[in-house]
């Protein structure tokens, strides 16, 4: 049997990536992780804790610790943090890595799906989420699609059918 490439999935909060990947990586029958779980339970707090405690930029260089930890694995699938492609040495680990698929959500449903999460920092602001997801968005969907193999977009159908779609564009 060929070697399993990783599958890496990119995209802003609230695309799915966790749900998703869960699927995927049990239909395919390959390891899961999410790069916010492995942080959390490599610091023994949770997200909000390290933001509050270390600031973005603290979160920032776990992250890039954890994706470069992960993505040197084998035969997994990652879901990413939705600001981990900020870094350029994560963007540049996850294209040589693995097959990166970015799940492309518009921010109306962005923010229905996680307007009432409060374990999301960057929306724990002044600012209304909406205003939040649009410049996040502004900033970041460039570098999504700049890293991206594939684009799927997850508004309009469920976990398992994107599974699905990601398993049937990848060729697995």
């Amino acid at each position: 049997m060929a070697e399993k490439r990783n599958i890496f999935l990119v995209g802003p909060m609230g695309a799915g990536k966790s749900t998703i990947g869960k699927y995927l990586a049990q239909q395919l029958h390959m390891e899961f992780y999410d790069s916010d779980h492995e942080i959390e339970h490599r610091t023994g707090a949770d997200i909000s804790w390290v933001f509050d405690v270390e600031g973005e930029e603290g979160f920032r260089q776990r992250e890039e610790k954890v994706i470069n930890d992960l993505s040197e694995l084998q035969g997994i699938v990652l879901a990413t943090g939705g600001g981990s492609i900020k870094s350029k040495e994560s963007r540049n680990r996850l294209s040589a890595r693995g097959i990166v698929v970015y799940l492309e959500t518009p921010v109306e449903k962005q923010l229905a799906r996680v307007q009432k999460d409060k374990r999301r920092p960057l929306l724990q602001t002044e600012e209304p989420p909406q205003e939040v997801l649009e410049r996040l968005a502004a900033e970041r969907n460039a570098l999504y699609l700049e890293i991206a193999d594939y684009v799927v977009r997850t508004d309009e159908q469920g976990a398992k059918l994107v599974a699905n779609q990601i398993a049937e564009l990848i060729g697995l």
